[in-house]
């Protein structure tokens, strides 16, 4: 891969994070390396966006008489995530349905 092309991969991951809900509005030093992390172990934008939106649907769709959860601090807190949707990969039909139901739920939030 070429510089312009790691440097495309970062800005990509960087932007899917910051644009979810709960998370940083600007990333940390320590959010840009795990995107480097996530680069170097060849670890695919589609991959990564599945893991966001499965675990944004999962914290966005919580029962509301749950407690509360903080808000997403690091990029890291997704490598579980990752590590599982590599295990068993999304399906794209999926992934839309993901898309639009964070879409859905963060519209809810919003509102509230």
């Amino acid at each position: 891969m070429t510089r312009q092309q790691d440097n495309e991969y970062l800005a990509a991951v960087l932007t899917l994070y910051l644009n979810l809900a709960e998370t940083p509005s600007r990333a940390s030093l320590n959010d840009r390396k795990s995107a480097a992390e996530l680069h170097a172990r060849g670890i695919s934008l589609a991959t990564v966006e599945s893991a966001f939106l499965l675990a944004s649907v999962r914290r966005l769709a919580r029962s509301p008489d749950m407690p509360p959860l903080s808000p997403i601090r690091s990029l890291a807190y997704f490598f579980p995530v990752i590590q599982e949707v590599l295990a068993n990969p999304i399906p794209e039909n999926y992934l839309d349905y993901l898309r639009r139901k964070v879409e859905v739920l963060t519209r809810g939030k919003r509102l509230n």
